[in-house]
């Protein structure tokens, strides 16, 4: 198939490349001319042939909306685009309605795998109609592990449900990101255990908390056995937010979730207000020593 593919980052970049490994004509739009095959979306456009398929691989939010916008006067009826970038479920709803107004079809795609996904494959849950997502199918099949197509995508719904089910996707990847970074920390602590990488190392075979993710600690610990080379600052991108507002909204109780975005909060905070406040406290009703900032 020939695929238009708009955004070249560390995930579009190595999607083209797999892409094209399994055959498919893929013509990559980015702002950067080191890695782009056209000098503009319409450019882009131009070189592809009717009925088009194009793939949007930018940041959420504004990009993805300009993006969107600016294709909606560039394709034509009949044509399709995949959103596959991180948006939040309910962009794609006016992302849809725009495109529509062309008769252009949109499908919303979660994609997962990060920079590993261009040899290990990506996870890929679409959200659109049964004839769109149907349509992509050679796509989904190329960039999806190899083995039976279930077990690494998934027709999640309608428009949006991509976008929602790797929202929590991404929202469970916290918390077990979570769960592994407090085992290090206690393991670390600890006068007990000598070897905490050998420890961790022999979590990966046969324990019931074996997991890729486990496997990618130990890669670390491998590199950087005390991590000593990291700052402990941990950005997020968006979804754990989402995901907690949408368990509040759906009254489903999510405090392991809800705990690791919080402790994500807490790792930007040099010298935290609120330990101020109980420290304070702490001094004001029991006459428990603070440290002062003169202290060092």
């Amino acid at each position: 198939m020939q695929l238009g593919l708009v955004g070249l980052g560390r995930m579009g970049f190595n999607m083209r490349e797999r892409l094209r490994a399994a055959g498919h004509e893929v013509v990559g739009y980015d702002r950067n001319p080191d890695v782009r095959d056209a000098a503009s979306v319409a450019e882009m456009v131009e070189k592809l042939s009717g009925p088009r398929i194009v793939w949007i691989m930018v940041p959420h939010g504004d990009p993805t909306r300009q993006t969107v916008e600016e294709l909606s006067g560039l394709l034509s009826a009949g044509d399709l685009v995949i959103e596959g970038g991180n948006s939040k479920f309910t962009d794609d709803q006016a992302n849809a309605a725009l495109l529509a107004e062309k008769g252009i079809k949109y499908v919303d795609v979660g994609v997962s795998g990060g920079v590993w996904g261009a040899t290990n494959g990506y996870g890929l849950m679409a959200g659109g109609d049964a004839e769109d997502v149907e349509r992509a199918l050679p796509i989904f099949d190329a960039l999806r592990p190899e083995g039976p197509r279930e077990e690494g995508f998934a027709h999640a719904g309608p428009v949006g449900a991509g976008h929602y089910a790797k929202m929590v996707h991404n929202g469970i990847e916290y918390g077990l990101m979570q769960a592994y970074a407090e085992g290090f920390e206690l393991l670390a602590a600890s006068e007990v255990v000598t070897d905490v990488p050998a420890t961790i190392k022999a979590w990966s075979k046969g324990t019931v908390v074996r997991s890729w993710l486990l496997d990618l600690l130990v890669r670390a610990l491998d590199e950087d056995p005390e991590l000593s080379e990291l700052r402990g600052y941990v950005q997020d991108s968006g979804e754990g937010r989402w995901t907690i507002e949408e368990a509040i909204n759906n009254a489903v109780p999510a405090p392991v979730m809800t705990a690791a975005l919080y402790a994500r909060f807490a790792s930007r905070q040099e010298d935290s207000p609120a330990m101020k406040a109980v420290a304070a406290l702490r001094n004001q009703f029991g006459g428990h020593a603070v440290h002062k900032q003169s202290d060092g």
